[in-house]
């Protein structure tokens, strides 16, 4: 029996956007009346002044964890002494403890509050690596000028929920596979074409620059096999459980096995199986690090599944990886309008080798093999240039683009007044 008082989600987001709708309906019909009294008392002149409360640069973070692509930009940002506003839905967010003088943090609220807030925002540009822009609670503000986006991944974007970019303005994208991607939707669609200007990825360029300090002489004795995968029914540790680990350990190499996150929330019986299964094997870990830097750092090859920690690992450390066949639905992603195979399925084989159940007998021939390609090296320096550009300046790319975008903002909306004043 349903308490008359219930609403569920779905009908709460409805009833949220409803309510946003009509209360940004009003407020902007008041500032226009605003606007008109003034210009008829100014004498037909509207002064500068007017938009002196406009935000230039905003940054919004949906989430903490998005911090490591975000804060290289502050630096820059900080670095030109350019004010810039960060607002996070997080009140631990790392940017509200940051030592900054020109970069103002705040924490706007979880959920519908920080929406609320955001579809009301006065400001020239917004960046934000959230999709889903003026599809659910988060609309456009009319007062925002240029909506940007910015890519926490170097795949081509296709595996965002629908419709998730194709509101924004512009996308500051990490290289040319997403440039063709977003223009290929746009054309299937026949939506209006974004900015899109190839800047690099700020976060796999920290990443990178840690990896080129580490000391290049300290090399395994013995190969350090690390298996990452995905969670759910197709991933490895469901599909082949102890069969697959223990194919690993008879090789004889060191085995570092790192759920993901998800597995220890939704599959911890069968991580229990699996650790007590092999509790006494001295050649297996495992890994629940929060960075997994260190650990796929000091690992010689990965063996995933559909895991997007592929792109990371190859492209950042330059390390091949086998990789176990792939199921995946698209239906609820943008690729489901595409009768293409995804980029990142495409270019497995230039940055890896297939795993196939058959392989478990012969599984040390397998790693060998892998860990001494030469073509794979190729593919993987191949597949980077494809995704990757810029590498160790994108944080100034992306700052570069955001000021001369402002700049011709700011031109285009002194001309119109300037044409204003003029009739």
């Amino acid at each position: 029996m349903y308490s008359l008082s219930y609403i569920d989600p779905g009908t709460g987001s409805m009833i949220f956007s409803l309510f946003i709708g009509i209360a940004a309906a009003a407020s902007f019909a008041l500032n226009a009346l605003w606007v008109k009294l003034k210009f008829v008392f100014s004498g037909g002149k509207i002064k500068n002044s007017e938009n002196d409360n406009t935000i230039p640069y905003i940054i919004y973070s949906d989430h903490k964890q998005y911090w490591n692509i975000f804060h290289s930009i502050c630096d820059e940002f900080e670095k030109r002494q350019i004010p810039l506003v960060y607002w996070t839905a997080y009140s631990d967010d790392p940017v509200l403890s940051a030592d900054y003088k020109f970069v103002k943090a705040e924490f706007i609220g979880e959920g519908n509050k920080g929406f609320a807030k955001l579809n009301f925002l006065k400001a020239d540009i917004l960046l934000a690596t959230t999709p889903g822009l003026d599809v659910y609670q988060w609309k456009r503000s009319k007062n925002v000028k240029w909506y940007v986006h910015i890519p926490h991944t170097l795949d081509e974007l296709s595996g965002y929920r629908m419709f998730g970019l194709d509101y924004y303005d512009a996308i500051v994208c990490s290289g040319e596979n997403q440039v063709r991607w977003v223009k290929k939707v746009e054309s299937m669609r026949d939506i209006t074409p974004k900015e899109l200007v190839v800047c690099g990825s700020p976060h796999h360029d920290e990443m990178f620059a840690k990896k080129q300090a580490q000391s290049n002489n300290n090399k395994n004795e013995v190969p350090v096999i690390l298996v990452a995968p995905s969670w759910g029914k197709s991933a490895i540790l469901s599909r082949f459980g102890k069969r697959f680990i223990q194919a690993v350990l008879d090789i004889g190499y060191k085995v570092i096995v790192r759920p993901h996150p998800q597995s220890t929330v939704v599959e911890k019986g069968l991580l229990q199986e699996l650790s007590s299964a092999f509790s006494d094997n001295p050649n297996l870990t495992w890994n629940y690090d929060n960075d997994n830097f260190d650990v796929l750092s000091q690992s010689d090859l990965l063996i995933t599944d559909f895991s997007g920690v592929i792109l990371d690992y190859t492209m950042i450390f330059g390390k091949p990886c086998i990789y176990a066949d792939t199921n995946f639905d698209p239906s609820p992603y943008d690729v489901y309008w595409s009768d293409d195979i995804r980029w990142s399925i495409k270019i497995l084989p230039d940055i890896g080798c297939p795993l196939k159940e058959s392989d478990f007998d012969n599984m040390k021939n397998r790693i060998d093999e892998v860990l001494m390609s030469k073509s794979l090296q190729y593919g993987i320096e191949k597949i980077r240039t494809d995704c990757w550009a810029n590498i160790g300046t994108s944080a100034q790319k992306i700052t570069d683009y955001l000021i001369n975008k402002h700049n011709t903002l700011i031109d285009s909306n002194l001309q119109e007044k300037q044409e204003i004043n003029k009739e």
